[in-house]
């Protein structure tokens, strides 16, 4: 299969499985021509997922290391998935722009409560339950509002590359929320939020994460037709915490996204020239010889075509 690329994957930096060589080791034995470490940023509030500060220069040592060893048979990219707490606390924010980093992904894990304390709200749909019952007066439509606020606030921020699930939230709220999917506010919302989404022409990531235990992409495929409309631009990734799903879910997604009328994904590249021609308007490109630890900085992302 072609179009083997993942920019979004977890070590035990932070709440990933497993050491951040096994991840690139795996994507170079599934012969994927892209990878990248995406853990997820060190925050200013207590979280057993997040990496902590102090660990920065680790996670860059380490990576720097495995780009040395594997950089000639996989092209290999440092990342962050960085959480969007308010606008003083974020990708644009200058601590995580001065990064030497190849990419940054802007996600939303934690959302302020009626009283302002910051709460965990990436959770399975019974703890999400109990916590916005707990914390947010049991009003499931109004965090669902919140949520699209926080992601068109954290894209109007910039300093990222791309949004890492963007409407991970609604699964869970249609557990509190019968039909959540056919109601006329909630189409509202989605339609707004990929519209403000497409203005500021900032990727969206299709995490495939759960569709293996959920049947589920992120962001749901039903809006896969209505995202290709307005013109957003995507990368596939597989949010993998243990090496052996660093695929999982991929297929499948390229699948829905041709059926809805992609034809392009989007991936980042260096060390490469551009090839033969797979469609029209979008170039394929080839893998150049050299070194890891000579690579150059990466080219702008390029849109390359869907194959089987």
């Amino acid at each position: 299969m072609d179009n083997l690329t993942n920019y979004h994957s977890h070590c035990d930096f932070c709440d990933g499985k497993a050491p951040m060589e096994d991840f690139f080791r795996e994507a170079v034995e599934e012969h994927f021509t892209a990878f990248g470490i995406t853990s997820h940023s060190p925050v200013p509030i207590k979280s057993t997922s997040n990496m902590k500060r102090e660990n920065m220069n680790a996670y860059l040592t380490e990576f720097g290391r495995i780009k040395k060893e594997y950089g000639n048979r996989l092209e290999c990219f440092s990342g962050l998935e960085i959480d969007y707490l308010s606008r003083f606390f974020g990708p644009s924010t200058s601590y995580f722009q001065e990064l030497p980093l190849d990419f940054r992904i802007g996600s939303i894990h934690f959302l302020p409560d009626h009283t302002g304390h910051i709460r965990d709200i990436d959770l399975k749909p019974d703890e999400f339950a109990a916590t916005v019952k707990e914390y947010f007066n049991g009003d499931a439509e109004g965090i669902v509002k919140l949520y699209a606020d926080q992601v068109i606030s954290m894209v109007d921020a910039g300093g990222i590359d791309f949004v890492g699930h963007c409407d991970k939230i609604s699964y869970s709220a249609s557990f509190m929320i019968p039909g959540l999917f056919d109601t006329g506010w909630f189409n509202d919302l989605m339609e707004n939020f990929f519209g403000e989404i497409a203005k500021s022409g900032i990727m969206l990531e299709v995490n495939t994460k759960h569709f293996s235990g959920w049947g589920t992409f992120f962001p749901n495929e039903r809006w896969f037709p209505l995202m290709k409309s307005l013109g957003i631009k995507i990368v596939v990734n597989s949010d993998a915490h243990e090496p052996g799903l660093i695929n999982s879910g991929r297929p499948e997604a390229i699948e829905a996204l041709k059926k809805a009328g992609y034809d392009t994904v989007m991936e980042l590249h260096r060390n490469r020239k551009q090839g033969r021609q797979k469609s029209p308007g979008t170039t394929v490109p080839e893998l150049q010889s050299g070194k890891g630890d000579s690579d150059p900085r990466p080219q702008p992302w390029q849109g390359c075509a869907l194959t089987n």
